[in-house]
């Protein structure tokens, strides 16, 4: 019969596949766990308050007119197809959680261009008859990015986010943020 040392050594590369695949899968499921990853899938608005930065908008959205009839994805989603949404939503939701996780937030948070193509999108599809039979206005993305034309934020200022431009800009901020994923007999000792 082999030793313990003797089987260690014949099988110690499955030893390290099994320990790198334990570390990685659960690593894995504590990123899941701590960054509510499950909530993503919802349209649920206080989930953009995952991410505490958030905070000033979401109250802004809340207070303001836009909350009784959208949600966030309404606006910062596409809404042209499930796969699309979906896809948008992965890829931003990456790029966000890279920016937080390292702490590399701009003091002054703009949607990039995907993201301002997407709701300026979308603008126009909630809006559509006061855009096309009421202002007669026909707005491409495209154009606003030549300089030909204006979004629909360039003159919408307070549109739904009021004068929120900075983090620092709305302290206080009163929100439902998300209680801490840190167990309780864990929080415990920490203290």
């Amino acid at each position: 019969m082999k030793t313990f040392g003797e089987v260690y050594k014949e099988f110690k590369w499955v030893w390290l596949v099994f320990t790198l695949a334990g570390i990685v899968v659960g690593l894995g499921l504590y990123t899941i766990y701590v960054s509510r990853a499950w909530s993503y899938i919802s349209d649920e608005p206080s989930v953009c308050v995952n991410c505490h930065v958030m905070g000033p908008y979401y109250q802004a959205w809340q207070k303001s007119s836009h909350a009784v009839w959208t949600t966030c994805n309404d606006c910062h989603v596409p809404q042209d197809n499930v796969v699309n949404q979906y896809a948008f939503k992965a890829v931003d939701g990456l790029y966000h959680s890279a920016v937080f996780t390292v702490g590399a937030e701009p003091q002054v948070i703009r949607a990039r261009e995907a993201s301002s193509r997407v709701i300026m999108e979308n603008c126009l599809r909630c809006h559509t008859p006061l855009t096309t039979e009421f202002v007669k206005m026909n707005v491409d993305y495209d154009e606003v990015l030549a300089g030909n034309k204006k979004a629909c934020w360039d003159c919408h200022t307070q549109v739904p986010h009021t004068n929120i431009s900075n983090l620092a800009s709305a302290p206080g901020t009163i929100v439902p943020f998300p209680a801490a994923p840190v167990p309780g007999w864990l929080g415990d000792m920490v203290k």
